[in-house]
């Protein structure tokens, strides 16, 4: 062997020892085995159902809202006059409701009444000449036809007082039932479509459903914003996950329920998450968080919803401690 080849020999050699010594008892040598993760975000986009220019945004990014805090507005002006067109016709539909409800008026019933007083008197009047005529007849005084004459009369003259006295009776009834019936259908239909145009200037102007940090601004007053649209996008707490791989070996251990402990920079001492999901797909590690420790390729994308503490930012890289293996002859 050449004196170059044996030099090239040892110093390969020295290479080797010393990689195999820094991994031995270098910094990482002791350091114990974390799955590698990041934190994922569910963002919220808030939008409004109808088209038009943003009027007002009460927010900016990077606000932490309340549950109920208005968020943003679009321009009312015609959704307005919906409503207040939709208010009127409730109106209208509530008047009719009652007028046929409650009958005619009193002026008109005091008509009824003038009428009944004639046909009593009326009434009176012809019992008068039949009590008058009758004994004459009798005494052979008048014909028999002169009474059927009276006796007529008066018949006529209470048959038109019974006349009269229904006819206020059903002044006083108000309208047909079916008209009734019609009348409160009309106010019901005016009430939704009122109900409807409430709701479409509700949705121009939304709310933050929840406690949320506004992640994001897309309008600004004065733009027009389409319909669905997002205006505001905002990151609830509730909707922060914990995204890690599970080794094809190990995924077994990990099960929805389970609580998981998880370290990240700047997150102070070891915090906890529970397991809400494990993928039933596999998947290739991928390289942005291909850890240094574990050289599987093959893994299942576990999450994890963490347990309430300090706000966690989305992308944040995070270190799970894995979980260990069940003993034999039970499960830990």
């Amino acid at each position: 062997m050449s004196p170059a080849v044996r030099i090239v020999a040892v110093a390969a050699g020295i290479g080797l020892a010393g990689f195999l010594g820094w991994r031995l008892l270098g910094p990482d040598a002791h350091r114990p085995h974390r799955l590698s993760g990041y934190v994922e975000g569910e963002t919220l986009y808030v939008a409004a159902s109808s088209a038009g220019p943003v009027s007002m945004v009460a927010v900016q990014r990077g606000d932490r809202v309340k549950a109920g805090q208005p968020l943003f507005a679009l321009d009312a002006a015609q959704l307005t006059a919906a409503r207040d067109q939709a208010a009127a016709q409730v109106a209208i539909a509530e008047a009719q409701l009652r007028d046929a409800e409650k009958g005619q008026r009193p002026q008109e019933l005091a008509v009824y009444d003038a009428e009944r007083a004639a046909a009593e008197a009326q009434v009176r009047q012809a019992q008068a000449d039949f009590n008058r005529i009758s004994p004459l007849v009798r005494k052979g005084i008048y014909a028999p036809a002169k009474l059927d004459q009276v006796k007529a009369a008066l018949d006529t003259a209470r048959a038109n007082a019974a006349a009269v006295a229904r006819r206020k009776n059903v002044g006083e009834l108000g309208a047909r039932p079916d008209a009734v019936n019609a009348a409160r259908s009309a106010v019901a239909s005016a009430r939704e479509t009122l109900a409807a145009a409430q709701s479409r200037l509700d949705q121009i102007s939304p709310r933050a459903p929840m406690a949320a940090r506004v992640q994001d601004v897309f309008y600004q007053p004065g733009e027009w914003a389409a319909a669905n649209q997002p205006v505001v996008a905002l990151l609830s707490d509730d909707r922060v996950r914990l995204r890690f791989f599970a080794p094809e070996a190990e995924v077994a251990r990990y099960r929805p329920g389970a609580t998981v402990r998880f370290s990240c920079d700047g997150c102070g001492a070891e915090r906890t998450a529970r397991i809400n999901y494990v993928s039933p797909r596999s998947e290739f590690t991928p390289p942005v968080i291909y850890s240094r420790e574990a050289r599987q390729r093959l893994v299942f994308l576990v999450e994890a919803r963490p347990d309430p503490g300090a706000p966690l930012a989305p992308g944040q890289p995070v270190d799970i401690v894995p979980l260990e293996a069940a003993p034999k002859g039970g499960v830990k």
